[in-house]
């Protein structure tokens, strides 16, 4: 019995190591190519996991990930810092594969850096 529940102790393990890695699959931004964008809020969503925000950029719209709820108001950075058309700087990564979207290291609201890592 007891091998049986420390053979299930260690699926639990692997099975939430490989879901948090899905998650924070960093590796797929370029941390060579850093961007510092400064643009309106075209739209937001302020959900977890992760708040999101969109923004156009060279011609297109670009999906900004942004870091979980909890450590943006922890931090000092509200719900209503982000609404639409409220002009914002966005420093982070692009995506590698070329999709248009950015994982966001900082935001720079109304003259205060946020960092979000």
């Amino acid at each position: 019995m007891r091998k049986l529940a420390l053979l299930i102790a260690f699926f639990a393990l692997v099975l939430g190591a490989t879901a948090a890695f899905a998650h924070h699959g960093w590796s797929s931004y370029d941390a060579d190519k850093a961007l510092t964008i400064e643009t309106p809020v075209r739209t937001l969503a302020y959900r977890n996991p992760h708040a999101h925000i969109t923004i156009d950029y060279e011609g297109r719209e670009w999906h900004v990930v942004l870091a979980p709820l909890s450590r943006m108001e922890s931090r000092g950075l509200p719900e209503k810092d982000l609404a639409p058309g409220k002009t914002v700087t966005v420093v982070g990564y692009p995506r590698k594969d070329g999709t248009a979207e950015i994982r966001a290291e900082r935001l720079i609201v109304d003259g205060r850096t946020v960092e979000l890592r």
